[in-house]
């Protein structure tokens, strides 16, 4: 990948979590993060750093993967001599229909998950995102990264994505940064740019707890991972905050932590956030 616009993507990352830690109210950690940001800014050339200024006033997300020649963002499929571009130019190319940024990288991880078939009751709330395949009730990890890798592949045995060891490495590097662990005995590992299906949410409950963050965090008995196509990164952060105020209740924690079926887990968690999630 072009260095340019690997910097720009760690830049939009940064921002990304510092949008994240504003939605937790985590104050203490934004003073390090805008510091992080300044200083990749200040290292772009002044005419880059007036586009992201123009760019970042209309929308958070300002450079995205093209997929299948398609923009991730908007979904609009470019002409073959403009995806060509993409990939081998040095220069910035833009969607023209959004006009973000665009970038093209292989490998990358891929959600395979089927849409729901028109037959189908129409799913509300969390259930968009989730399934009961999908629930863990008794996690087997005693690791971060061990969670981390037993949701991965629980998501992909139930054929939601392609490949659960490029999500676990992509997960460990957006935890380098930040970690995801919250107050409550809570984390919410995630990877971003899954793209080819919505986003998908899976659930673990360790009763003994993990240790997810190696400073002040007690240990994690509630872990939510999930995996965020590009067109729902807006839509993630209304989803972070509604499971971060459903499960700050002692008494719904208490509740997801009781069950003992993924069946069971998966209509507790609908039922909790049925007011939060909409």
């Amino acid at each position: 990948m072009h260095p340019k616009i690997n910097h720009l993507i760690q830049l939009q990352e940064l921002s990304l979590i510092r949008a994240e830690q504003k939605a937790h109210r985590h104050g203490h950690r934004l003073d390090e993060l805008d510091a992080s940001i300044a200083d990749l800014t200040s290292q772009l050339s002044t005419d880059v750093q007036s586009l992201l200024v123009r760019m970042q006033k209309r929308d958070s997300i300002i450079i995205v993967p093209m997929t299948n020649g398609a923009c991730t963002a908007c979904g609009m499929r470019l002409p073959t001599s403009h995806a060509q571009q993409v990939k081998v130019s040095d220069q910035l190319q833009v969607c023209p229909i959004c006009t973000r940024l665009l970038y093209f990288e292989e490998g990358l991880p891929r959600n395979v998950g089927k849409a729901q078939r028109r037959s189908e009751p129409r799913k509300v709330g969390i259930a968009r995102f989730s399934s009961p395949g999908l629930m863990i009730p008794r996690l087997k990890a005693t690791t971060r990264d061990e969670a981390i890798r037993e949701l991965a592949t629980k998501m992909q045995d139930e054929g939601f994505v392609d490949d659960a060891g490029k999500l676990v490495d992509s997960a460990l590097k957006r935890e380098a940064i930040v970690s995801t662990a919250l107050d409550h005995s809570m984390a919410f590992p995630h990877v971003r740019g899954v793209e080819g299906g919505g986003l998908t949410l899976g659930l673990g409950v360790s009763a003994k707890g993990i240790k997810f963050d190696g400073h002040d965090k007690g240990p994690t008995k509630i872990v939510f991972f999930m995996v965020i196509p590009t067109a729902a990164s807006a839509f993630y952060l209304k989803l972070l905050a509604g499971l971060a105020e459903t499960f700050s209740d002692a008494d719904a924690r208490k509740a997801l932590s009781a069950e003992e079926t993924p069946e069971k887990m998966w209509k507790t968690l609908i039922k909790l956030t049925k007011k939060t999630i909409l």
